[in-house]
């Protein structure tokens, strides 16, 4: 995954909530814009519901998959 292909889908209005699936089996879901930072290498992820942050290697995201909108 490269960094403009993750921010255009960041970008794309209407948002379409989208799951980053990595190399080593983990997910990450992305369900609002604000959410998600993409850097030259990395993408930050937060979860407001736990007040956390995740730091993503763009190199190990295998794959997008946009999510059902709830």
């Amino acid at each position: 995954m490269n960094a403009e292909s993750l921010r255009e889908m960041i970008q794309r209005r209407p948002f379409e909530p989208f799951c980053l699936r990595l190399s080593n089996g983990e997910t990450h879901e992305v369900r609002h814009p604000e959410c998600a930072v993409v850097g030259k290498s990395k993408v930050l992820v937060y979860y407001p519901e736990q007040d956390r942050f995740v730091f993503v290697a763009l190199i190990h995201i295998n794959s997008v998959e946009l999510l059902q909108s709830a």
